[in-house]
């Protein structure tokens, strides 16, 4: 198989074997080869749970002190002056039975982060089956299921980023772009890092997280030393 000259660049950097400096493993993933976009940095973070009992699963959401590099699209569901405040916080799309009407026509929303009101819930879950495939679906642990939607279109406006346990007891979200300062990006690992802490099942046994790796959108994962990120220190 020919291997790209990027690729070869890659493998000559990167030692497999090596688990790096939280602050040297991102700069070796912003000194690798460029693709022709600003690529995102994306953290894999393998949690020491069992996915498979519903007390263990890991949910919640976590405001970045130096956003993602992208500005989201938030719809809210909300009635009366709950609306009112969505808008002027700067939702872009806010409704209720109406928007629950064209969504169910259309078989979609167009947003990143979807909030609603609790009052909203009981006639939103009618969408499940549009907005739970796509991870849409409001939820309280995330913070998109709030009384304070001002305050939750605000945090998701300043980059706030959801994480969710997959089948493999595997946290994977965006933690900003590959052209942010080494030390913002460290910043915004670190406060995710403090968040999972703080979001640790009490079921869970033994060590908590156990292999943490970034990569850009197009680069390969890179092993982080778990002694140098968070309260792991």
């Amino acid at each position: 198989m020919t291997i790209t000259k990027r690729k070869k660049l890659i493998v000559e950097k990167i030692d497999a074997m090596k688990s790096y400096e939280l602050i040297e493993a991102l700069k070796l993933v912003q000194s690798l080869p460029k693709v022709n976009f600003n690529e995102s940095v994306d953290i894999s973070i393998n949690l020491g749970v069992d996915p498979k009992k519903s007390d263990q699963n890991v949910r919640g959401s976590s405001s970045l002190p130096h956003g993602i590099g992208k500005t989201l699209k938030v719809a809210v569901f909300a009635d009366g002056e709950d609306a009112v405040e969505a808008k002027k916080a700067g939702a872009e799309i806010v409704g209720f039975e109406d928007l629950i009407a064209d969504v169910k026509k259309n078989k979609d929303l167009d947003a990143d982060v979807v909030i609603a009101t609790p009052d909203c819930m009981a006639k939103l879950g009618a969408l499940g089956r549009i907005l739970g495939p796509k991870n849409l679906m409001p939820n309280p642990k995330e913070g998109t299921v709030t009384k304070n939607v001002v305050d939750a279109v605000n945090n998701a406006k300043k980059g706030q980023v959801r994480y969710k346990t997959d089948k493999a007891g595997i946290i994977h979200t965006t933690i900003g772009k590959i052209d942010f300062e080494a030390q913002k990006l460290a910043e915004n690992i670190n406060f995710l890092i403090d968040d999972l802490i703080k979001a640790k099942p009490s079921t869970a046994k033994g060590k908590y997280m156990t292999n943490i790796s970034i990569s850009s959108t197009m680069g390969p994962g890179i092993k982080v030393d778990l002694a140098t990120v968070g309260n792991e220190k």
